[in-house]
């Protein structure tokens, strides 16, 4: 699949405000400066669709993208944010389990994992929710091109390793690289085909 469009809808902090036009949406999330943005940017080739920031935790909104008018592709706050104060963490948790839990045109929700980083606590607690919730995800590795091709291949398989423990079956996953446009056909062929089968 080629994105021909990608227009920016809505952003907002409740899931009933989301568009009600019935078509599917693929949402991203992932721990705070995993590149979520970089990556939704080069899926689109469009270099400032979601904005990128060298701080992290710039996305406190749910922001819908309108893909070639059939599909959205859903920006979600990232979580983990060593630096905000419990309030906004809640609130910001608040926003992303309303958004999980109670949209029923979230079709796919991709979590962005650094390729580079061991399994994180975070990030197992948070696939073991998904689990036990019934949420439809695949994985993401992010920035492959910080690693060298045989370093990402042996920290992808440590990884689904560790996932092993958890899961009898792995989710679907992608290695990626925002630098050099790795990944960007298989994800959106992945998208491609999930909404040929709806």
């Amino acid at each position: 699949m080629d994105i021909l469009s990608a227009d920016f809808v809505i952003s907002n902090t409740k899931v009933e405000k989301c568009p009600q036009d019935g078509l599917p949406e693929y949402a991203f999330i992932g721990r705070s400066n995993v590149g979520k943005s970089s990556l939704i940017n080069m899926l689109t080739k469009k270099t400032k669709l979601a904005m990128t920031s060298s701080t992290p935790g710039k996305t406190l909104l749910i922001n819908h993208f309108l893909i070639n008018k059939q599909w959205y592709l859903v920006d979600l706050p990232g979580y983990g944010y060593a630096s905000r104060g419990k309030k906004a963490v809640e609130k910001i948790q608040k926003i992303i389990e309303d958004y999980i839990l109670m949209r029923e045109k979230m079709t796919c929700l991709f979590l962005l994992i650094d390729i580079r980083l061991e399994a994180q606590k975070i990030d197992l607690e948070f696939m073991e929710w998904l689990g036990e919730n019934g949420i439809p995800f695949a994985i993401i590795f992010t920035k492959a091109d910080k690693l060298t091709i045989s370093q990402a291949k042996n920290n992808v398989n440590t990884y689904l390793k560790k996932l092993t423990e958890q899961w009898e079956e792995l989710p679907k996953y992608f290695v990626s690289s925002a630098e050099k446009r790795q990944g960007r056909n298989e994800i959106l062929d992945y998208i491609d085909e999930i909404n040929k089968s709806l």
